[in-house]
């Protein structure tokens, strides 16, 4: 009897932050295919009249130059996570393979690192941007993206440690330094843990909204997190339009996930256990 009530308390506590999840995104779909009469004079639980109305998608799409947001947030996406790549992969390669002082400080310092708010830091981190030349630029994401973090690094080293030391030594006897080695017999045997990084550093940065907003002026040069502001001004917003907009940069990275889901949990459960 016991063990009913835990299991039927375990599901039941799972079925309610089920709903408590998707109900917001039941919400904006509903939405997105109302009318703003519609949206503006009926509750947010009711059906639109036309639920093949599709004239807010389109509106988002062209008006919000979504299409120009995801060009930019592709070209930010692929230089960041490269960047992030090679900084998080070097860095567990020197953690793992080197014996140094302070190595353990170094990885405290990181982990501590991750404790301080990113807001707090954003003044000092502004006039560094501004000081560099890239404020209102591409190369300002890009650079505050690179940027690695403990994640990152703690996935890399577990997946380090289960690489042969001996594959070093091997390569070593035919005279690969530790550039090469890196680059040729590390990075290869990384790659679960490389995926693993893609997609979470991925979707922090497509849902990524303060720093863009911050850096670049420019709607130009914005990605797709942004692009929908263009809807919202100080006398009011089209709310229709924005949900459809949401909807639009939702699909991508949902589908991304529900395809590369399985490198996540294998890369965080394989990298605990080796």
């Amino acid at each position: 009897m016991r063990q009913i009530v835990i299991s039927a308390v375990k599901y039941a506590s799972l079925v309610v932050a089920s709903v408590m999840m998707l109900l917001p995104v039941a919400l904006i779909i509903t939405g997105s295919f109302k009318t703003n009469q519609e949206f503006l004079t009926t509750g947010p639980f009711d059906a639109p009249e036309n639920w093949l109305n599709l004239s807010n998608y389109a509106t988002a799409f062209t008006r919000g130059g979504m299409l120009l947001g995801f060009a930019n947030t592709a070209i930010i996406l692929v230089a960041a996570i490269t960047g992030t790549i090679l900084i998080g992969a070097a860095a567990a390669y020197a953690i793992d393979r080197f014996t140094f002082r302070g190595r353990t400080a170094t990885l405290a310092l990181f982990l501590l690192a991750t404790l301080v708010p990113a807001v707090t830091t954003q003044v000092a981190t502004f006039q560094v941007v501004k000081a560099l030349g890239l404020y209102n630029s591409q190369g300002a994401l890009i650079v505050l993206f690179m940027g690695t973090d403990i994640i990152s690094i703690y996935i890399f080293v577990q997946f380090m440690r289960s690489i042969p030391r001996s594959l070093d030594e091997a390569a070593k006897i035919d005279g690969a330094g530790h550039l090469r080695i890196f680059l040729q017999v590390i990075l290869p045997n990384l790659k679960p843990a490389i995926a693993t990084v893609i997609i979470i550093k991925g979707i922090a940065i497509y849902n990524e909204f303060y720093i863009p907003f911050l850096y670049i002026t420019n709607p130009d040069l914005r990605p797709i997190s942004t692009s929908l502001f263009a809807f919202k001004g100080p006398f009011g917003a089209q709310w229709e339009v924005i949900s459809a907009g949401v909807v639009i940069t939702i699909i991508p990275i949902l589908v991304l996930f529900l395809a590369l889901q399985r490198y996540v949990y294998n890369g965080f459960t394989s990298g605990a256990t080796k």
